[in-house]
């Protein structure tokens, strides 16, 4: 059955007419998938589905995304980011593309993202709390520990033992808000401007007093702490509770992030 794909003129340049045919007529191309972008399950069957190429100095990697999330289009990444992925799934699929071989992305962990308000110096400010569900391994890594932490440090998250003040601003990164709901996390792009880190698969309804806090400030103030560090929590005292925990034990990373929309 003919796959509901949308292969971009940029990606039909790299794979080649022949193999963009392929795809499109449901030959090489999966059913169901994880979305690239929001990394929730997809099927090309059901609803329109991108291709998404992400290409390094000497191999390509197709993915598919859903197309609310992302366009069909070429993405460049480091070798190493892409070598890392390959490995950790071993030669199971792909059909070479004019000589350059291509393979599906690997399942990752989904990063849950709960919204609430956190006081910090007497003042309420609207915060985003990022834990994945599973451990997150360093591209290219043949342990089984957690890179989380380590990795976001490296794109300039400051370390917090206390929740004692607002954590300093990452210029790059930003919080998109749009008509009141929450759209992505952005982080700086290779190629110039950003690109999503985290996309939500449907927006995701803030309240009002979240909203009203982050337009005061301007920004939102980003917490990640890895797998089993924070849990859902159903309250806000709750959430803080377990902040202040995390922080302590040396397991939290914090960032004030510019707020993108209104």
């Amino acid at each position: 059955m003919p796959r509901m794909l949308d292969v971009s003129d940029a990606v039909r340049a790299e794979i080649g007419d022949e193999e963009a045919d392929r795809l499109l007529a449901g030959e090489n191309a999966p059913g169901s998938y994880d979305c690239t972008s929001c990394r929730t399950p997809g099927d090309s069957e059901q609803e329109r589905t991108s291709t998404v190429l992400f290409v390094g100095d000497e191999t390509a990697v197709l993915a598919f995304a859903h197309a609310s999330c992302l366009p069909s289009q070429v993405v460049q990444v480091t070798e190493e980011q892409l070598r890392g992925a390959v490995r950790s799934i071993g030669d199971t699929t792909g059909s070479a593309a004019e000589g350059e071989p291509y393979r599906a992305v690997p399942e990752q962990a989904v990063l849950g993202v709960t919204s609430g308000l956190v006081l910090v110096e007497g003042e309420l400010h609207p915060a985003l709390v990022v834990e994945p569900t599973s451990p997150i391994v360093r591209p290219g890594s043949t342990g089984v520990g957690d890179d989380f932490l380590p990795l976001l440090i490296e794109q300039g998250f400051m370390p917090l033992t206390e929740l004692a003040s607002v954590p300093p601003v990452l210029h790059g990164w930003s919080v998109l808000l749009a008509v009141g709901q929450l759209h992505a996390v952005l982080q700086p792009s290779a190629n110039g401007g950003q690109v999503a880190w985290w996309q939500a698969h449907q927006p995701l309804q803030v309240t009002d007093s979240w909203r009203a806090a982050a337009n005061k400030h301007q920004q939102v103030l980003m917490f990640a702490a890895p797998v089993g560090s924070i849990g859902r929590q159903p309250r806000e005292d709750l959430l803080r509770e377990s902040l202040d925990r995390a922080a302590a034990s040396g397991k939290l990373v914090a960032a004030a992030l510019p707020l993108a929309g209104t």
